[in-house]
């Protein structure tokens, strides 16, 4: 007899469970686990998760607001593929709040107070560098910018940035190195830092600028070569 494979998803208490779903199928999805165009099976999921239908369902529509999931007619759920468009859509709409969220840390005076944990996950950006894993380093570098969306103090920011964070880590859990060292690419963002250290919130907006710009130039041009059918280009110099 052949064992039966672990499942895919834990089983699950019957508190909050669209939540607890939706952000279950989220990590599924953002490690590459799920990949774009799969189907989600809401029988198959709530099998496995011991649970009705009915919260995976809207989990699934919870996760179609945030982009990450589309429905089709009498068909279900799918894990959307996002286009080289999508993206750069995606980065110009998060260098827009990034940009502000930056210039608002300044001005509210909360520069001091995040600078410490900035530098605390830089340590852990230089660290996940080094395990050759792009999840895990796409993780850690959006949860440094986070870290300045969230204490820039608008909320409105910080919602848009997490719905953001996810569609990027789903389409570059796709892709396997963009530049060719990583650790250079967590030293970069110590230039944002001295940026913010410097009170001017024209310096604070024109790193962050010049920050995302790099990356967004090299992620979205890698996907156009991929749509184009070609082999992957070989890993960007760091600037």
């Amino acid at each position: 007899m052949t064992s039966k494979p672990p499942p895919l998803f834990p089983r699950l208490a019957r508190d909050a469970l669209s939540q607890r779903i939706a952000q279950a199928l989220t990590e599924a999805i953002v490690s590459g686990r799920l990949k774009p165009g799969d189907r989600v099976s809401e029988s198959a999921i709530a099998r496995e998760m011991g649970t009705s239908r009915a919260p995976v369902r809207e989990a699934g529509r919870l996760l179609e607001s945030a982009g990450l999931l589309v429905s089709k007619a009498n068909r279900g759920f799918f894990v959307r593929t996002i286009t080289a468009d999508d993206l750069d859509s995606i980065y110009e709409l998060r260098l827009c709040i990034e940009r502000e969220a930056a210039a608002r840390l300044v001005r509210v005076g909360g520069v001091a107070g995040v600078v410490p944990d900035l530098h605390l996950q830089l340590d852990e950006m230089t660290g996940r560098s080094a395990d050759g894993q792009v999840i895990h380093q796409i993780a850690a570098d959006l949860q440094f910018h986070r870290l300045i969306v969230k204490n820039s103090g608008n909320s409105r920011f910080l919602a848009v940035f997490d719905t953001l964070a996810s569609e990027i880590q789903a389409s570059t859990a796709l892709i396997d190195r963009v530049f060719d060292d990583p650790h250079k690419i967590a030293r970069n963002h110590l230039l944002i830092i001295d940026a913010l250290e410097t009170g001017d919130e024209g310096e604070a907006r024109a790193a962050m600028d010049y920050h995302i710009g790099v990356a967004r130039e090299a992620v979205v041009n890698h996907f156009r070569v991929l749509e184009a059918g070609h082999p992957a280009p070989p890993p960007r110099k760091v600037p």
